[in-house]
């Protein structure tokens, strides 16, 4: 058995690779681990459980909630719910552990489950290798140690989630969003009733699309992955801004009132600016991956704000915001983290954010983005070639600095093996696309003859 969880969770084809015994067998080895390390010392244990509506997150929520109660934890059944919810109220509620089945933007098919620790933080490398540990022990013949009576754990669904949730969301707003026409893309996902309440309540004049969840169209054509719906109804409908989600809502992309793809690399910006402005940006630095456009940190180092980048993942910048005191970070993507508010990457959050502070300073979304030029982006990715040797290859490295020298100081070039394929993806960043385009082809070239 390989290693079952990845950066965000295990995931797999539900009903295939994620089967109910398997979210089951997770659940109870969870529950035995915390409880080996003191987490449940002293009080008995309770656990949040939430899905996103996929059709397969109704029976691999019932495996998760019955290896949770079987192993003596009591479980609030939330229901649909983003991941930031779960997050947000196993802190909130004082919970021991939180769990979330979902496989965040990925097809229906598709689903996953992810551990919340204590105070709804994301559950540490080591925890999950005990986990694992635990379980692969169990397959091979280790039985459970099961409570019986009243060890057993006791399950109750509540439904104050919702509310609580949005509460927090509007509590923490610096202002209201009275005045603003905004359309919601929910990706028939987690944020369906969430993000529309929580605009609403804010003050927002609110037009949803894909808000029609029925467990088999999320992320379909829709959300922050196709983003072509959206500009097309922000124009139609005139709105100030849309805002897209993804299947559990943990990211958000934006589109402007012409239509036009605000990414998460200038969300991060404005946001950023605000925060400044507001005194709210600690240390005066942003946390964000390299894969983040040359043009953000071009732009934060006009308006004098430092950016600390880290490897390309969501968790990496998380750990560099929690390790150094940062309050906000993000990826290019859409994850953006505002760390005064949420423990994890919080869509909705992000998007209530940016519309503020339209709302506050009277300026259009295009205005405000536009703090951040984007440089004409190449991505090539090169397959069938020995990615291990991308730091050893002396033909590379010279070929890198060539490309280096020509771009100067308004140009980028950043080689990344694949995490799980074998091939190598080339990014070239430059003023303007066709050198970007010739620069990037010769690299690619390059690493098909030294790597291939």
């Amino acid at each position: 058995m390989g290693r079952l969880f990845g950066t965000d969770g295990v995931r797999g084809v539900a009903n295939a690779d994620l089967t109910a015994e398997l979210a089951l067998g997770l659940s109870v080895a969870a529950a035995h681990v915390l409880a080996e390390t003191g987490t449940f010392e002293g009080h008995r244990p309770t656990a949040v459980v939430g899905r996103d509506p996929r059709a397969s997150g109704e029976f691999l929520e019932s495996a998760v909630v019955a290896g949770l109660a079987s192993a003596g934890v009591d479980v609030l059944r939330v229901g649909v719910l983003p991941t930031p919810a779960v997050a947000y109220l196993t802190g909130a509620l004082g919970a021991d552990l939180g769990v979330m089945l979902s496989a965040s933007h990925n097809p229906m098919p598709d689903n996953g489950v992810k551990f919340f620790a204590r105070g709804g933080q994301k559950l540490a490398d080591e925890l999950e290798d005990r986990i694992e540990t635990r379980y692969a022990a169990h397959r091979g013949g280790q039985p459970w140690d099961r409570p019986t009576g009243t060890g057993v754990g006791r399950v109750r669904t509540y439904d104050e989630g919702f509310d609580n949730y949005v509460a927090h969301l509007i509590g923490v707003l610096p202002n209201r969003l009275d005045g603003l026409k905004v359309v919601l893309d929910e990706a028939n996902g987690a944020a369906s009733r969430v993000s529309p309440e929580a605009f609403a309540r804010a003050g927002a004049e609110v037009v949803t699309i894909a808000a029609d969840p029925d467990g088999l169209n999320i992320n379909d054509g829709c959300g922050s992955t196709h983003l072509d719906l959206l500009k097309a109804a922000v124009v139609e409908n005139g709105a100030d801004l849309g805002i897209a989600h993804d299947g559990d809502a943990d990211r958000c992309l934006a589109v402007d009132a012409s239509g036009q793809e605000v990414d998460g690399d200038q969300i991060l910006t404005v946001l950023a600016l605000a925060m400044r402005d507001g005194g709210r940006l600690r240390k005066n630095t942003v946390v964000a991956t390299v894969m983040s456009n040359l043009g953000f940190k071009l732009a934060l180092e006009r308006e004098g704000i430092e950016l600390r980048q880290t490897a390309v993942g969501d968790r990496y910048v998380l750990e560099a915001m929690k390790e150094e005191g940062f309050a906000l970070g993000g990826e290019q993507s859409g994850h953006v983290i505002i760390l005064d508010h949420a423990t994890t990457g919080d869509g909705t959050l992000t998007g209530l954010m940016l519309a503020a502070r339209i709302a506050a300073t009277g300026r259009p979304l295009a205005e405000l983005a536009a703090a951040m030029e984007r440089l004409p982006q190449v991505l090539i990715n090169v397959p069938d070639v020995d990615k291990t040797r991308v730091a050893s290859s002396a033909e590379l490295a010279a070929a890198v600095t060539e490309a280096e020298r020509e771009l100067g100081a308004t140009g980028r070039v950043l080689l990344r093996p694949s995490g799980t394929e074998p091939l190598v993806r080339v990014m070239v960043e430059a003023p303007d696309i066709e050198q970007a385009r010739s620069v990037g082809e010769r690299l690619a070239d390059v690493v098909k003859s030294a790597l291939g």
